[in-house]
């Protein structure tokens, strides 16, 4: 579990085609030194395994699954990338619970500056909208963010300076896709929800 509060960006210096999928070597100086192999981490709002750690790399396997419904089948050498360790049982929830567990992408369609926040129009997969609500959270790339505004084919959200300064949305631009997990808890209520309304029993 995750709680989408980056804690660094790190740079993909790395990547190595596998048999069934792709090995990532992320240089992330001076952050989280010494994580054991088996953690689990935050890639760009993907949950992935540390399989090797050497000086400020880390590395991480992402199979064809992982590949196929992310963006990280997309980056190239030279990408930043979000990064974000769990959530343990004493910290405090500063955004809202994130599995890692991304549910598909959503292409930028617009970026404008209104004042000193940065807005960010995307443009969704219309089997997610259903989940998505005015002013409920959201996670793109990894970040946790509070949905600004939306309509049937996408959202917006309003990114403030230091998440713009410390994360990827500051770079983003017209074209680029995300990473989207929506919240967990609504997928499960719909499941739960279903059979009593369309008159079957569970």
């Amino acid at each position: 579990m995750f709680t989408g509060i980056v804690e660094t960006v790190g740079t993909v210096r790395e990547i190595q085609e596998l048999s069934l999928g792709r090995r990532f070597v992320v240089d992330a100086p001076g952050w989280r030194e010494g994580l054991a192999l088996g953690s689990s981490i935050s890639v760009n709002g993907v949950c992935l395994t540390v399989v090797a750690s050497e000086d400020t790399c880390l590395q991480f396997d992402a199979v064809d699954e992982t590949l196929r419904r992310s963006t990280l089948s997309r980056i190239r050498p030279g990408a930043h990338v979000n990064l974000e360790t769990p959530l343990t049982l004493t910290a405090m929830l500063g955004g809202h619970v994130v599995q890692g567990h991304v549910d598909g992408v959503a292409e930028v369609e617009n970026v404008e500056n209104r004042g000193i926040e940065r807005w960010i129009r995307l443009r969704m997969p219309h089997e997610l909208m259903r989940y998505v609500v005015l002013k409920g959270s959201i996670a793109l790339d990894g970040v946790s963010l509070t949905v600004a505004d939306l309509n049937e084919t996408g959202l917006s959200v309003a990114i403030i300076p230091h998440t713009a300064a410390v994360t990827t949305l500051g770079s983003c631009g017209v074209g680029d896709v995300v990473n989207v997990e929506v919240d967990i808890i609504a997928k499960h209520l719909e499941k739960l929800a279903v059979p009593y309304l369309s008159g079957r029993s569970v």
